[in-house]
């Protein structure tokens, strides 16, 4: 049977170490016609009352406790797959 990700009751209740995707609000100006939000996913580094620390694949990424709109634990990626 596949592992099952149990919600945490808020981003605050993340464990450490796990693969998130954290709903953002933008921290430019976007556009009407622009979205106003924006996903970041990868592996939680930090959980405190500021926000969260992800790393991602561009580098490390922090989101202010403002900002979080939405977070959940999600599967870990896929294999990479080699090249043909």
């Amino acid at each position: 049977m596949p592992a099952r990700h149990v919600m945490p009751a808020t981003w605050r209740d993340l464990p450490v170490g796990s693969r998130v995707v954290v709903r953002r609000r933008r921290d430019d100006d976007p556009a009407p016609d622009e979205p106003p939000f924006t996903d970041v996913l990868g592996e939680l580094l930090a959980v405190d009352d500021s926000g969260v620390l992800i790393r991602t694949r561009r580098g490390e990424v922090r989101v202010p406790a403002a900002d979080i709109v939405l977070a959940k634990p999600v599967p870990p990626a896929p294999p990479r797959r080699g090249t043909r």
